[in-house]
């Protein structure tokens, strides 16, 4: 039977079922224990900052918490980047707000500073009133262009919320992701540089912050001895088990990091010399990215087999089936798709066992967020339309980048 090679999947320490089973020894199976304290010091100690972190349920419940300790509601605007996944966006909705799209550089791929700040003015003169904060995103873990996204928030008193969900460990002059803003977000979902199977974090500035988001998620509780609300709370702390794996595998964070980044050198190398193939790679030395996902882009002249193949019939299945996903969108075509040549790559990779994917489709062009307000100058369009991920994890080995990327050039018609 043939290898199948999937694009990120988690490798284990070894270390996770001794956390786990104190868990269980002990009967700290609920969502606080000896093992969330300890996972949350292992973070603070890896982010290097003076900063707290709070362990939750999934890095879409720290976006949540993070607005509304922001004080963000109903009527609020929040200015987002376009090129993300959704999870970026949702948790404007959740609290009342509305999601302002701004569009991507060229070089990182995030969010166009200049772009930022037009937005910002342009909703001051059209509702009275600044966005109440920006959630930047360090797409597939490449550093964006926060200096100038920080310098702009300052200058309007706008609080950042990074979104460094897939930027775990990526760095800007020298500086973890995730750091510069008032909050930033972790993921540890099952295929991000670390996991907890499922699980994020979120890096609070000092201990009263921390305070706050713990209050809200664990239910909002006051302190008397008996259960007393005065707010609405969540349920989105982490659990002691989940926390347990979340122990063993930062014992391994820095290998993650430096095989992500030496798939990544394997992938550049290997497409530096592939007319019509381009590695999106670091754009400068101040740019460190953990590259959690290699990705390449496709000109669109380039010509590859099986391409009378790529949309030919409508997909039954989502991306992600196998994780729930079982809504299918039943038609062939939607008003912005990868070209044909990308999806016929993607179509020919998974004939020959290898896993790939189109890049995060911008929310912009997504049908949910249709009235939402947008400032667009068609750069992430433009990557969407060119882009696939490659398999980056660290069950990838070199034998595998090998097989992927021969695969890839003998799909190329010369």
């Amino acid at each position: 039977m043939q290898k199948r090679i999937y694009l990120c999947l988690a490798h284990m320490s070894g270390q996770e079922q001794k956390f786990i089973q104190e868990a269980f020894d002990t009967n700290w199976v609920v969502p606080l224990g000896p093992n969330v304290n300890g996972f949350e010091e292992d973070l603070k100690q890896f982010i290097g900052q003076k900063k707290e972190v709070v362990a939750l349920s999934a890095g879409t419940a720290a976006i949540h918490l993070a607005l509304i300790a922001c004080g963000i509601g109903f009527g609020d605007e929040v200015i987002c980047q376009s090129f993300t996944f959704c999870a970026s966006a949702n948790p404007v909705t959740y609290v009342g707000a509305t999601p302002v799209f701004i569009d991507s550089e060229k070089d990182s791929w995030n969010m166009d500073p200049q772009l930022l700040e037009q937005a910002i003015l342009d909703r001051k003169a059209k509702t009275g009133k600044y966005p109440k904060a920006i959630i930047p995103v360090y797409l597939y873990g490449m550093p964006g262009r926060i200096n100038e996204i920080i310098a702009i928030a300052h200058k309007y008193n706008i609080p950042v919320i990074e979104d460094a969900a897939e930027g775990f460990g990526s760095r800007f002059d020298g500086q973890i992701c995730g750091t510069f803003g008032e909050y930033g977000i972790l993921s540890f979902n099952g295929n991000k540089m670390i996991t907890t199977s499922g699980g994020g974090a979120l890096i609070c500035k000092d201990q009263e912050s921390k305070n706050k988001i713990m209050w809200y998620a664990t239910q909002a509780r006051e302190a008397y001895p008996y259960y007393q609300h005065e707010a609405i709370g969540f349920n989105y702390r982490l659990s002691n088990i989940c926390a347990g794996i979340g122990r063993g595998q930062m014992t391994i964070i820095d290998e993650h990091l430096a095989h992500h980044k030496h798939i990544a050198k394997m992938y550049e190398k290997a497409f530096a010399d592939v007319p019509g193939i381009t590695f999106h790679k670091n754009p400068s030395e101040r740019y460190d990215s953990n590259f959690w996902l290699s990705t390449i882009l496709l000109d669109e002249n380039l010509r590859v087999h099986g391409e009378e193949e790529a949309y030919a019939q409508a997909i039954h299945s989502a991306v992600g089936g196998a994780a729930g996903v079982v809504h299918a969108g039943g038609n062939v075509h939607t008003d912005c798709e990868p070209n044909r040549n990308v999806e016929a790559m993607r179509i020919q990779l998974d004939k020959a066992g290898i896993e790939s994917r189109p890049l995060w489709k911008p929310m912009h062009k997504q049908p949910v967020f249709k009235s939402a307000p947008a400032y667009i100058n068609g750069v992430s369009e433009a990557i969407f339309h060119r882009g696939l991920c490659l398999p980056s994890g660290p069950m990838v080995t070199d034998e595998d980048i090998s097989y992927i990327i021969s695969t890839i050039k003998k799909n190329i018609i010369n």
